[in-house]
């Protein structure tokens, strides 16, 4: 596994740091029926992006407003559901490592559900957070990752993305960053390296930045 050099690390939040599947499946399932999908099709689409644009993927003729419309009350419904939602391990030593360190999270989760989520899981919030609220664009688009870095002040090339989903570490590829795959949906999405959690994860902070030991 490679020891990665960086400035600043960028963290998902959904199957990075939290693991929150049981009410991702939970809630697309209900979804998925209401509107005649197979279940195990959309499950494939929804993880890494805003909930309008998993619609707009799996109903594409149905209009926007409509989506965003839907997209506000499934946002409701995620953060009044935390049953299940829990730390991915190592989650808690590893962002504990990172302070001092420039580090934002990335998330396509709103406020609310961000906030929630972390809390559940027991972890600490970074100081710096991209939410849905804070671009025009979801995931794939890269437009998350590259706000982070600026925000950091940090360029993308010196950058560390952690991603578990195919539309995040997309969007982190497109972001001109490497990205670390973190658990069984991110190897089929071609990282840079790939790890089981965050158990696997070691950072070191050197003069001009850190080394990202992995494995």
């Amino acid at each position: 596994m490679p020891v990665l050099t960086a400035r600043a690390l960028l963290l998902d939040m959904d199957g990075t740091l939290v693991n929150s599947d049981a009410v991702v499946e939970r809630v697309w399932r209900r979804w998925a029926d209401a509107h005649g999908l197979d279940g195990d099709e959309v499950m494939k689409v929804v993880h890494g992006r805003q909930g309008y644009a998993s619609m707009a993927v799996l109903l594409p003729s149905r209009p926007m407003h409509v989506n965003l419309a839907d997209n506000a009350r499934m946002l409701a419904e995620e953060t009044a559901d935390l049953e299940g939602v829990v730390p991915v391990p190592g989650a808690p030593e590893f962002l504990a490592s990172l302070r001092g360190v420039p580090h934002a999270l990335v998330t396509s989760a709103d406020v609310p559900l961000s906030t929630a989520r972390m809390a559940a899981a027991g972890l600490d919030l970074p100081d710096v957070r991209v939410t849905a609220e804070s671009v025009g664009a979801s995931k794939p688009d890269p437009e998350g990752f590259l706000k982070g870095a600026a925000e950091l002040g940090i360029a993308p090339a010196e950058c560390v993305v952690f991603e578990d989903s195919g539309a995040g570490i997309e969007a982190g590829r497109a972001a001109g960053m490497r990205v670390v795959g973190v658990g069984p949906r991110a190897a089929v999405h071609g990282p840079d390296a790939v790890v089981r959690d965050l158990r696997q994860v070691r950072v070191e902070t050197v003069a001009d930045g850190v080394r990202v030991h992995l494995g």
